[in-house]
């Protein structure tokens, strides 16, 4: 017994941490916020591959991935997914990092709220799960948040719906290919890092990259970035295994409200009404769908299904 509660407050605390690294993770780009968003995704790609070769030759898992190059031999349709997996996650970290270092940090946080409920839309439509009428109506209300902010502003707030999305289908991708983390992050970071290491050697060519032109802290920032991307993703993979599905999704909400507050107090980005009505929508809507399968929502749900009965 008393190992279970050990294995549980484990989990508990590796994927609190994780979201709680991934909450500040905005505090480590806006270090190197003079280089570009681009180099500074090229060099996430590259220092994570390599990080994770590392990592796979320390933990002793070759044998592992050579069991997933066997399987990618016998199913070309795992290759394509675990490419669509790289494209989805790289649009993700660009888009994220973009965000931040153009003072966009509140829009990022709104797309991370959106995400649990974009991911469940999407396993709706592609795994055909079923919802309840309470999930049904948290998706009206958090469609009619977005649909206020876009009214407001006249465009589409295309940062937060693209970082849901995009981490939504990559989160799909995932749960179909079914690889281990570690595994699956390496083949990600290795379908992409060619093309990153092109880009940097064009940076070079035409002497606009930062990296090794600029100062020590720089470049050792630059070089962090694989380590800033895959510990907490690690932490993640550990601690969900070890705790309920429900308590991972209430502490995926950690991650969203420290990016929100680090823009709101610390970089002073503006939150207005139209912010405040958005956000309290969004809020809402989780509140509800978080709360949806509980048994007081349960209960409540089926006395409204319940016909009225009529006195003698």
């Amino acid at each position: 017994m008393n190992t279970e509660a050990n294995t549980y407050k484990k989990g508990l605390f590796y994927t609190a941490f994780s979201y709680i690294l991934w909450g500040i993770l905005p505090l480590y780009w806006k270090l190197i916020q003079d280089v570009t968003s681009e180099e500074i995704l090229a060099h996430r790609i590259f220092w994570s591959f390599l990080f994770m070769l590392a990592l796979l030759t320390i933990s002793k898992e070759w044998p592992n991935v050579l069991n997933v190059c066997k399987k990618m031999t016998k199913n070309p349709g795992l290759i394509l997914l675990l490419f669509l997996s790289s494209v989805l996650i790289s649009i993700n970290w660009f888009v994220y990092i973009w965000s931040v270092n153009h003072e966009r940090l509140i829009e990022a946080s709104l797309g991370y709220y959106i995400n649990p409920l974009i991911s469940v839309l999407l396993g709706m439509i592609f795994l055909k799960e079923k919802l309840n009428l309470w999930q049904k109506i948290s998706f009206v209300i958090a469609g009619i948040g977005v649909l206020f902010m876009t009214f407001h502003y006249g465009h589409i707030p295309f940062i937060a719906l693209t970082l849901a999305l995009s981490f939504g289908l990559y989160g799909l991708t995932k749960k179909m290919t079914k690889l281990s983390s570690g595994i699956g992050l390496t083949f990600e970071t290795m379908a992409v890092t060619p093309i990153a290491i092109i880009y940097l050697f064009i940076l070079a060519s035409k002497k606009e990259m930062v990296f090794l032109q600029f100062d020590l802290v720089t470049n050792l920032l630059l070089i962090g970035a694989g380590i800033a991307t895959a510990v907490p993703l690690l932490l993640f993979a550990s601690g969900a295994q070890q705790i309920p599905l429900f308590m991972v999704g209430v502490l995926q909400y950690i991650a969203p409200t420290i990016t929100l507050i680090i823009g709101i107090v610390l970089y002073k980005e503006p939150f207005t009404t139209v912010e405040m009505i958005t956000f309290s929508c969004i809020w809402t809507a989780l509140l509800l769908f978080t709360l949806s399968n509980s048994r007081f929502m349960k209960n409540a749900l089926l006395k409204s299904k319940k016909p009225n009965s009529v006195e003698m």
